[in-house]
This record gives C-alpha cells, structure tokens and sequence, in this order.
C-alpha cells in the first residue's frame, strides 16, 4: 500500500499521508513523491485547491527513525544534500499557487510541523499535540525554521524551538500556527467545506490574494509599495473576472456591500 493516497474530486486534491504503522513519520522517499505530487498539483488546470491530511492516530511523527539512523552515518556533505531535499518539499509546499489546507489530528512533532507551517491554513481537533522535539536529539530544526518563524513569529518560536514544550490547540491557535480548532468528528467535513470556499471564489482573485501577502508582506510602507499595491487593484478591477463578478454582484442588488469592499 502507498505511504501517499490522493484523490481529486470537485476540483479539490486531498493528500492523505498513510505511513500508519509509523505514525506517518517521513523518509527521503516519501520526501520525494510528496513533492513530485505537490509539484504536479501546481500545474494541474483541474485542481483549486489542496488538502494535506493524516491516516491513522496522527498527523505526522516527523522523521522516521530508520531514515535518522542512516543519517546519523552520514558525512557532513551528504547530510547537507539530504537537508535540501525535505528543504525543496517545504518550499514547493510554500510556493505552490493553489491554496493550501493542513488538517492536523493526533500528534505531530518535529518536521511534520514543517508541512502545517508551509501551508496556508491549518485546522486541528481540540486534542491535537505538537512538539518541536530537535533539541531533546541535539538537534535543531533548521530546515523547516524559515516556515514556523513567518507563522508563529521570532519569539514563540525561540521559546518552542529551545525548550521542546508540548503544547495543544489553543496554544497552537493564539500563536497563530492554527486558524481553526474544530471538533475531530468534523474535522474532515471542515476542511472540505472550507475548500469548496475557496474553489467557488472567483479563481483568479483567490491566487493574486495568496501572491500578493508573500509579495508585500515584507516590503517597506512607502511610496513604492503604495505604487505597487495601486497598480496591483487597478489591473484587477479591468480584468474579465473582476468587471463579471461585481456585475453579477451589482446586479442582486448589494450596492452598499459594493461601495464599501470593492474599492481596497
């Protein structure tokens, strides 16, 4: 049986890890399918939107032991190629255009935390635990750093990385790693729910959405960015999907809605 099951169905791909006797931990192969999928997903014109979910007790144990034994005999150089490859998964995972959707259950500790942060938003049931275990090992988790820092922020993430607490949902949510926290028997019907959203959204606005926070999130508030962001809304008002969409809306009558959101 496959360690990845993936199904598309109303425009929606659900990616289910299915490494249960493992608890869905990851290896240098599961690495590569899971970012050959990703990467296929991103050029597919019949997939909206992605879900990323677990089989089993839990999301995702992170490495897997095996795999961390075969490392542990490797030299430095190869340590290093073997880094990128779950660095490349991450980024393939951030950048990708559609979004993105992790459904957390059970546990996830170390790298597995890598993938929630990557993605988009992140939903939990209420007993949902999570660790960055690397210290308690004597390591550090670098690769998956840049991802947890832009979700969590400088400081929780110093705290979480160097003291490898175990915290829960809520904490997982006031820290901002999760956006929602929903009962684990709905936990799936959410999470579709939430796609089909985002799929019956006005396609293209929801990718230039997702774009447009990675391309200004960072930037400096001036009158560059201010340029930039005005040229951005202006293409978008004359294009065919913007003049159909506010018609269609016009046209049902919500003209104060109109006036108040459409103009940003």
């Amino acid at each position: 049986m496959s360690n990845i099951l993936t199904e598309i169905k109303d425009k929606v791909l659900t990616i289910t890890l299915n490494n249960i006797a493992k608890h869905n931990a990851f290896d240098d192969l599961l690495i590569d399918e899971l970012q050959k999928i990703l990467r296929e997903a991103d050029q597919n014109p019949l997939i909206y939107a992605v879900i990323l979910r677990g089989n089993g007790k839990h999301f995702s144990a992170g490495a897997d032991l095996n795999w961390m034994q075969r490392m542990a005999n490797f030299s430095e150089e190869e340590n290093k190629a073997d880094a990128l490859n779950l660095a490349n998964l991450l980024s393939t995972l951030y950048n990708i255009k559609k979004p993105t959707i992790a459904v957390v259950h059970g546990a996830t500790f170390g790298g597995g935390l890598g993938l929630i942060a990557a993605c988009d938003i992140a939903i939990a049931e209420p007993s949902a635990k999570f660790c960055f275990s690397e210290v308690k090992l004597g390591l550090i988790p670098a690769v998956i750093s840049p991802y947890v820092i832009k979700a969590v922020g400088e400081r929780s993430a110093k705290w979480l990385f160097m003291t490898a607490e175990i915290f829960d949902s809520q904490k997982a949510l006031e820290i901002q790693l999760i956006q929602y926290i929903i009962a684990a028997e709905e936990l799936n019907n959410f999470a579709n729910s939430l796609a089909k959203s985002l799929v019956n959204l006005p396609t293209d606005a929801v990718l230039q959405a997702k774009s447009l926070v990675k391309e200004v999130a960072y930037l400096p508030i001036d009158n560059t960015t201010s340029a930039l962001t005005a040229e951005r809304i202006a293409k978008k008002r004359v294009s065919n999907e913007a003049q159909t969409a506010l018609h269609n809306f016009l046209n049902k009558g919500n003209t104060k809605n109109v006036a108040k959101n459409s103009n940003c």
